[in-house]
Parts: structure tokens; C-alpha cells; sequence
């Protein structure tokens, strides 16, 4: 498909940004899109931006059915957001049209590119440097699940198939065990025995999905820190943003996701697992910021499995570096040998810290819902 700056001047002449274009330069610390921001200038006013971005083709083969996800999410957002009397022009992404009205633009080499207006005052931060906006963060979350609590989730494109199918990610992985291409599963036995161990676990929440007692909802899929808009004064959740990945799905895995990704303090490829540890102190702060967001919508069982959405996120993920692993590490990139391993490793260490910390994960539960 080419560079993305090949295609740039293309795509910004599809939309009428009210001004002159006087700069564009990549964007952000996202390893999937690639991201500009552009700098328009009024004869006689002050700068404005936007953030163009060509949408990822070897994530998303079908941006129709993405961009239609993320219209029809923030298009209600906007309304429910203007009803509680918010501003929608900051809380939520606003997707501009093109010249022709589509609400993305197909370059001549079959790129797929969309343009929002930047929210300005805001920064996106790639580690909670506090627990305050681990929590800020958590209440943002919920925010959104609140928000988009009776949208249609079944109307919604599955961008990601069976993204977060636990089963299938294990299925997945006895199969990359079985061929075992490159000889690599004799060296990583405790890593395997840990996995198979758990096997019903994987289980958990597909079957009490299928048994009626967690509901699908709108949810995120991709809930980091870094997925959220900071206000540059208070640092209070002003915007989730990177909605690609909005799907229909479990609120107890958006809520998982999170605590795998922030309720720790090491790197993700840790290699000194003494370093690796759970911290109950910020499940617990953030089980209380994304409660207060979702303001009471979650069901009795759904309040009840959120830690198994922290335990099953981050199993599924270890399994997923372990998968790459032993299939040749074609999927998530590595820049050195065994860095899927040592990731894997990382997750299955939260995953037995949270083990030996699960009385204590549901009493915090039972403290905030």
C-alpha cells in the first residue's frame, strides 16, 4: 500500500478543513494507524488541528464496517452526552465528512483514511503516573459503558473476529503446540503445564454468556490509559478514544483489560519476575473509578465475574505471547530473542498473583458496587 506520506496530500484534499493546510507531521505512540496531525491557518485567526489518520489494513480489512462501528457509536454519544448537558464536541470523537459525504476517504491505492477535530487541553498519557488517573481513567470507562448502555450492541460489526474468545485463543494455542514448527516447546514446559492447568478457565465467562447471565454490550476492546483524554489542568477522563476495536462483547473483559495493562508497575517483557507483581491497591482504586462511571447499570453477575475479567484478560493475553512464541513470533513484533516468552511469563505471574489475591479482589468489588 505504500508509505503514508505518499498518500497525505490526497486524502486531506478530500475534506474541507475551513483554512489552509500549513504543516502535517506523524502523530502519538500507536503502532497500528498511522497518525498525523494537521495544522490549518486562518488568515485572520488562531490555528486549528485535526487528526488525519489512514486506518491499519493488515488489522482491519474491512474499514466500511469499522467506520460505520465508530459513526454510529459516536453519533449516539453525541446525542445521550448533549441530553445530560455535556459537551459533545470534546467528550466524545467527532467524525468529519468528506467533500462527496462519506465518513472516510479511499486514497488511489485503496488506503482508507478518516479525519476528526483535535480536542485541545487534553493529553494522552502512555503510564498512570498516579493512582488519581489510573482512577480518572477507570471512571472514563465506565462513563462509556453508562453512556452507550442501551445502543443496540448486536447492530455493531465484529472488526476483530472472535478477538476476545478465550476458548479460541486456546484452541488456537493447542494447535500451535501440536505442530510445535520450530522445536520450541520442549524449553517452555512450565509455561505450557501452566496454561493446560487452567484450561476450564477459559471458559468461564463464554459460558456464563451463553447461559444468559452476562449480557453483550458496547464495549471498547482496547481499554489502556493511553485510550483515554486527559484534561491538561484537572486530569480528569474528558474522552475515550481509538474506538476501532468497539465491538459487542463483556463489560467484565473491558474492565479486565485494564487491570492487566495498569495494576502493575513493570515493563510487559520484564525479564526479573521478582519485579512483576499485582497490585491490589490500584484493582482496588480502579474497580472504584469504573464502578462510580458505569453508575449502577452492571448486573448482580456481571459485578460478580469483574475479577474474573482481570484473571481471564490476562491469561488470554499470556497465552497469546506464548501462541507467537512457539509459532516463530510472526505476530507481535519482538526485538530480541525470547521476548514473547519473557511477556508471557509476565501475565502468568499477575495471573497467579491475582490467584492468591482473589478474596480480597471480590471484597473490593463488594465494597464499591
Amino acid at each position: 500500500m505504500g508509505k503514508a506520506e505518499d498518500y497525505i496530500e490526497e486524502a486531506l484534499a478530500a475534506y474541507e478543513l475551513g483554512a489552509p493546510v500549513v504543516g502535517s507531521v506523524r502523530f502519538g505512540e500507536g503502532h497500528i494507524n498511522d497518525t498525523f496531525c494537521v495544522h490549518t491557518q486562518p488568515p485572520d485567526g488562531a490555528c486549528r488541528r485535526f487528526i488525519l489518520q489512514r486506518i491499519s489494513a493488515a488489522a482491519f480489512g474491512n474499514p466500511e464496517q469499522l467506520m460505520r462501528n465508530v459513526v454510529g457509536v459516536t453519533d449516539y454519544l453525541k446525542k445521550v452526552i448533549a441530553w445530560e448537558g455535556g459537551d459533545p464536541d470534546r467528550e466524545t470523537l467527532t467524525i468529519l465528512r468528506t467533500r462527496t459525504g462519506t465518513c472516510y476517504f479511499t486514497d488511489r491505492a485503496g488506503g482508507a483514511w478518516r479525519c476528526t477535530p483535535f480536542i485541545e487541553h487534553t493529553v494522552c498519557l502512555q503510564a498512570a503516573e498516579t493512582p488519581e488517573l489510573f482512577y480518572a481513567s477507570a471512571k472514563a470507562f465506565g462513563r462509556f459503558q453508562r453512556l452507550l448502555k442501551d445502543y443496540p450492541a448486536d447492530t455493531l460489526f465484529e472488526t476483530i473476529e472472535k478477538f476476545h474468545d478465550t476458548e479460541n485463543r486456546l484452541r488456537n494455542f493447542r494447535k500451535a503446540l501440536e505442530a510445535d514448527k520450530l522445536g520450541r516447546a520442549a524449553g517452555v514446559r512450565d509455561e505450557v503445564e501452566f496454561v493446560l492447568r487452567r484450561s476450564a478457565d477459559c471458559s468461564v465467562a463464554l459460558e456464563a454468556q451463553r447461559a444468559g447471565k452476562l449480557p453483550l454490550r458496547v464495549t471498547h476492546n482496547d481499554t489502556k490509559l493511553n485510550n483515554v483524554l486527559m484534561d491538561e489542568k484537572t486530569g480528569e477522563g474528558i474522552c475515550v478514544i481509538d474506538l476501532d476495536t468497539v465491538m459487542p462483547g463483556l463489560a467484565i473483559n473491558d474492565f479486565g483489560d485494564s487491570i492487566r495493562f495498569g495494576a502493575n508497575h513493570s515493563a510487559e517483557d520484564e525479564r526479573d519476575l521478582s519485579k512483576v507483581n499485582f497490585d491490589l491497591g490500584l484493582f482496588e482504586v480502579y474497580t472504584k473509578g469504573f464502578l462510580e462511571g458505569c453508575g449502577g447499570i452492571l448486573t448482580p453477575a456481571e459485578l460478580e465475574y469483574l475479577p474474573w475479567g482481570a484473571k481471564l484478560m490476562t491469561l488470554e493475553c499470556g497465552i497469546r505471547f506464548l501462541t507467537d512464541y512457539l509459532e516463530g513470533d510472526h505476530y507481535f513484533a519482538v526485538h530480541r530473542a525470547g521476548q514473547n516468552l519473557d511477556r508471557c511469563r509476565t501475565q502468568f505471574k499477575l495471573v497467579s498473583d491475582m490467584e492468591r489475591c482473589w478474596d480480597d479482589m471480590a471484597a473490593a468489588v463488594r465494597k464499591y458496587a
